[in-house]
């Protein structure tokens, strides 16, 4: 198909005047050609400089050469004609000395393109390495839109475009054919937890930044949604009221609560006004992009906070709480708390009771309540106990059981005598089980007739099954005193008559205090000889001469039955005996020779009587 030809311009007629000029020159006369024979001889007047172009038809090819330059810029979009068309590349002339090419693939539409045609291309470099003309259509259809950008971003005019792809920190969307960046913060004022819906989308965007150097743009739907959003919180919060119920969507869940959307402004709903019941974390009730109907609770204008309240509009569970709940009714709950003292027993959302550690089991001595419960378990219990105003529930667990301290005064009469197992030892005694849930208390003062015990584990051991006496019983402070000398007789009236004051005897050492020995007398009574009545002269101790098991003669100086205590004396004793005798105690056990009239003037000058007392008294503190 022929093309109809278009009237050059200046320029491209340029190269065609030049050569007519030239071809219009006179020709030169040739020489005839030489033979072989022939002798070439120069001579130097034929040397003659090359003769060059006229004057004005030089400075005529060099203007025309330097218009065409200058119309021609590297890094330009320049106009050019389609030339010719191959299976990869289209051949394009931009009125310079050759033409350029351009990949047939940076075009669109490369099928509608034809010979002939006007285009627009982007000048990269006048020669190549092959010394071709360097085009791109590619580029100059992007330097067409980027300048459009440019324009709608100088004026602050909103743009459409398709978001592709996601890449990091955000989305890449398609604006006018070229690439902008979404950052994942300003697609929507709301926290994105799915970016991939949001890709194939078409949107409106602002583009908030551009970069020549760089060719990098930045859009943001979120400043348009903002500015929309602005007008409906003003209208929103123009109408807030305390108490208003208002539809929103969650949009956030934190562990103190939950924000909420009402249409252009976030609301607070924590976490204890969630239910009336326990709550551990607000996504046990609510889940993300959930609608719900909320209370406004209170408005602070000046800080622009909304308190948002769910429970609140559900009836209050402690309304009529002892009419649902009778004292002494056995009802169902489960264990949501445990702590040292107790467990917290729901019994409905919002309603809790605590059954304490000691309303657990009449018969184990519960040390935690983990040992009987865990959270989570569903239970019995009774109601002991409603305070509706402080919002205290009490419940029982051993309730459940027959409380074994009904009728115990039946069951184990006083002056009675019983079998039981040792559970515990203390300072001041050994508490016994009877029956399961039943415990009596035996003090240290009855635990034998004959010794001073200064712990329990002297007579009894954990776990030891011993008899004892009922010797009375308080069932409203659930204790029982128990005996265990009390199962033999009291031997202290044979005592009395055997070691009457005055009456000699024999002791074995049992033990040395500071204030003197602790005998076993024959009998098995413990008996107390003060340092005073050793016979021990100035400057020696008890453990300088004796030691335990060793035998010691005394005389009896106290008797008293009501305290169970015996006072001897090792001088008393020797008194009125032979010198020989007292010498020779005194000798077996190394004590040098001494009178007692010598130990008497050592001794102390109070009244005999009045000191044994008195140290009898202080001895009986200590070794209690």
């Amino acid at each position: 198909m022929s093309e109809e030809k278009k009237p050059l311009t200046e320029e491209q007629d340029a190269p065609q005047t030049a050569a007519k000029t030239v071809a219009e020159k006179p020709a030169e006369t040739k020489p005839a050609p030489l033979t072989d024979d022939d002798e070439i001889v120069i001579k130097l007047e034929d040397f003659q400089e090359e003769e060059e172009y006229p004057e004005d038809e030089m400075n005529m090819l060099s203007s025309l050469y330097d218009r065409t330059m200058n119309t021609i810029t590297e890094g330009t979009i320049v106009n050019g004609r389609i030339l010719d068309i191959t299976a990869k590349d289209v051949i394009v002339d931009i009125g310079f000395k050759s033409e350029g090419i351009v990949p047939k693939e940076e075009f669109k539409n490369p099928d509608e393109i034809k010979i002939g045609d006007e285009v627009e291309v982007f000048l990269e470099s006048l020669e190549g390495k092959d010394g071709e003309l360097l085009l791109s259509r590619r580029r100059a259809d992007f330097l067409r839109v980027w300048e459009r950008v440019v324009s709608k971003y100088e004026n602050d005019e909103i743009v459409e475009g398709v978001i592709n792809r996601r890449i990091k920190g955000g989305m890449v969307v398609n604006l006018m054919g070229i690439d902008a960046f979404l950052p994942g913060s300003q697609i929507d004022v709301k926290p994105i937890r799915d970016f991939d819906a949001f890709l194939g989308r078409t949107r409106e965007f602002k583009i908030v930044k551009v970069n020549h150097a760089r060719k990098n743009i930045v859009v943001s739907s979120r400043v348009l949604i903002e500015k929309e959003v602005a007008g409906k919180r003003e209208e929103i919060l123009s109408t807030l009221e305390k108490g208003q119920v208002r539809k929103g969507t969650v949009k956030n869940i934190t562990d103190f609560g939950v924000f909420i959307d009402l249409g252009g402004v976030d609301g607070l709903l924590h976490i204890t006004d969630l239910s009336w019941g326990r709550v551990n974390h607000p996504s046990e009730l609510v889940k993300l992009d959930q609608e719900l109907e909320v209370m406004i609770l209170d408005y602070n204008e000046q800080k622009n906070r909304i308190s948002l309240g769910l429970k609140q509009l559900q009836p209050h569970p402690w309304e009529n709480v002892k009419e649902k709940y009778p004292i002494g009714q056995r009802i169902k709950g489960k264990v949501v708390s445990i702590t040292d003292y107790g467990a917290f027993i729901e019994l409905e959302k919002g309603i809790e009771g605590l059954i304490h550690i000691s309303e657990m089991s009449w018969s184990q001595h519960v040390k935690h309540p983990s040992q009987l419960l865990s959270v989570g378990q569903e239970i019995d219990a009774v109601i002991l106990n409603i305070e509706a105003e402080a919002k205290k529930i009490s419940l029982g667990l051993k309730q459940l059981e027959p409380d074994p301290w009904e009728k115990v005064e039946e069951r184990f009469p006083v002056g009675t005598t019983h079998r039981g197992t040792v559970r515990n030892l203390t300072q001041f005694g050994a508490f016994v089980e009877l029956e399961e849930g039943v415990d009596g208390l035996v003090h240290i003062s009855d635990l034998s007739w004959t010794k001073k015990v200064r712990h329990p584990s002297e007579i009894v051991k954990k776990g030891d099954e011993i008899d004892v006496v009922v010797l009375g019983i308080n069932r409203e402070e659930r204790r029982i005193a128990l005996g265990h000398k009390q199962v033999e007789d009291n031997p202290w009236e044979t005592f009395e008559e055997k070691y009457a004051e005055g009456s000699e005897t024999e002791g074995t050492v049992a033990k040395i205090i500071e204030k003197g020995v602790v005998v076993i007398l024959p009998l098995g009574v413990e008996g107390f000889i003060p340092n005073q009545h050793l016979g021990l002269p100035k400057g020696q101790s008890a453990k300088d001469v004796y030691k335990e098991g060793d035998t010691i003669p005394a005389k009896v100086i106290e008797f008293d039955k009501e305290n169970h205590r015996i006072v001897l004396s090792v001088s008393a004793y020797f008194k009125g005996k032979e010198k020989a005798e007292w010498e020779e105690y005194m000798s077996s056990h190394g004590v040098e020779k001494t009178t007692l009239e010598e130990v008497a003037r050592t001794s102390s000058s109070a009244d005999a009587s009045e000191e044994k007392a008195a140290e009898a008294d202080e001895e009986e503190k200590k070794t209690l």
